[in-house]
């Protein structure tokens, strides 16, 4: 009978969330990384230099940054629906501001504030999923919300490419029709979430009395039996070294990721490529990536093993980014793109399962946000380094080279931290007799 229940409720809940929290993922990556898009005519327009350009898509992340925990202890506080409305509409109004961009200031401004309004997004949602989700689930559940940012580009690549062409059309170039039409998604669900969004399964008036009583008293037992060895406290959360070796393994993970969200459309452009032929063949990678991302998630779930499936991934990834450095045609460029989707992709859901073994209550909350926010920096340093990289050699080589490293070493420290918490496990009976 129980069988029976966990199973209705878990696809319930399943049903009811994910959909949603992946539509909303859709969007916040949509208006994260369009700069790229924009940048195949904006450039040119305004006279920003790929330094220049590489800086300001990059400083996104310093303002998500520095915003990012205290977003989300704040969620933890008032509740995921009031929260994520508040991250998105404050967004949305933000992402389409860019549409009147006259210079590299506003530009730096605008990319800044961009990064603070929407941080405690990505890592208030992977503490939401832990409220509602047993751990032996979370995986899986993580890769299908993940799976809407290879989506976005899957999907919003040749959106993109088409709103290019409305240039000219009320006055308004194409790029700044893109900006306009892709941040008005995220201001109306912003008030959507309002009112669909449930805050703990307790509220979830949704499930009928046992389903809801099964999930809570679930959900509790898993607190439980973590209340003896995980760090409950915000500051043991912020100091956990495992936190910050996370936080350095998402460093190279998000580097790739940025890379690919805001050059890929300039590495594909370089082959003489409309802008929407470029919408098209950007979505390619992206499409495999979707696919790869949610198999590789359940074989984690369904092993149990995290270290090796963050591992394989990674160094996939690095060797993507090498071969797209050395790729001298197009098809060998997707070819390595679709390499580096699948490896960023398929690295993240097991990587985001590793945080809640150690850490729950305020110090998941603020832990979690450590990761995100200092692992995004990546998304920083790697786009501003390819800009600043092509300036200097006029190609992309030797920044996608330099970006290669960076997935590599999240590979070597990923096993270096699995061999400390099996040492830390065998060591822990020992210490409390």
């Amino acid at each position: 009978m129980d069988g029976t229940l966990e199973l209705r409720v878990l696809r319930k809940i399943t049903l009811r969330i994910v959909p949603f929290i992946m539509l909303l993922y859709f969007i916040a990556f949509i208006d994260r990384v369009n700069i790229g898009f924009a940048a195949l005519t904006m450039n040119k327009e305004l006279g920003f230099s790929p330094t220049v350009f590489g800086f300001g898509a990059g400083i996104f992340f310093l303002g998500y940054f520095l915003f990012e925990v205290p977003s989300n202890l704040i969620l933890d506080k008032v509740g995921a629906r009031i929260w994520i409305a508040r991250v998105m509409i404050t967004w949305g109004l933000v992402s389409g501001t860019m549409a009147f961009v006259q210079g590299s200031t506003g530009f730096y401004v605008l990319r800044f504030l961009l990064g603070a309004a929407e941080a405690g997004f990505f890592p208030g949602i992977i503490l939401y999923l832990s409220y509602w989700f047993p751990p032996r689930r979370r995986a899986a559940v993580t890769a299908l919300f993940m799976a809407a940012a290879p989506l976005s580009t899957a999907l919003g690549s040749p959106v993109s490419g088409a709103l290019l062409e409305l240039h000219g059309l009320l006055g308004l170039a194409g790029w700044q029709w893109m900006f306009l039409a892709e941040a008005a998604p995220a201001v109306i669900l912003g008030v959507v979430v309002l009112f669909y969004m449930t805050d703990r399964p307790e509220k979830a008036t949704w499930l009928a009395d046992e389903e809801r009583a099964w999930l809570v008293n679930t959900m509790n037992a898993e607190r439980a039996s973590k209340a003896a060895t995980a760090s409950h406290s915000v500051w043991r959360g912020l100091a956990d070294g495992r936190v910050l070796a996370l936080s350095l393994v998402y460093f190279g993970t998000s580097a790739g990721l940025y890379t690919l969200g805001i050059w890929s459309p300039m590495i594909i452009k370089q082959f003489g490529l409309t802008s929407l032929q470029v919408g098209f063949l950007n979505a390619i990678p992206a499409i495999v990536a979707v696919l790869a991302m949610v198999l590789w998630a359940r074989h984690s779930d369904r092993t149990g093993e995290r270290t090796w499936h963050v591992v394989a991934a990674c160094l996939l990834a690095s060797v993507g980014l090498v071969w797209a450095g050395s790729a001298a045609t197009v098809v060998p460029v997707l070819l390595a793109l679709t390499l580096v989707n699948i490896g960023i992709s398929a690295a993240k859901p097991p990587l985001w399962s590793m945080p809640t073994i150690f850490l729950s209550g305020p110090a998941a909350a603020a832990g979690i946000a450590t990761i995100n926010s200092i692992g995004n920096l990546g998304g920083f340093v790697g786009p501003a380094m390819i800009g600043w990289i092509k300036d200097l050699t006029g190609s992309f080589v030797y920044g996608l080279y330099f970006v290669a490293v960076l997935p590599a070493l999240s590979a070597i420290l990923t096993l270096a931290l699995s061999r400390a918490h099996r040492k830390r496990r065998v060591a822990e009976p020992v210490t409390r007799h």
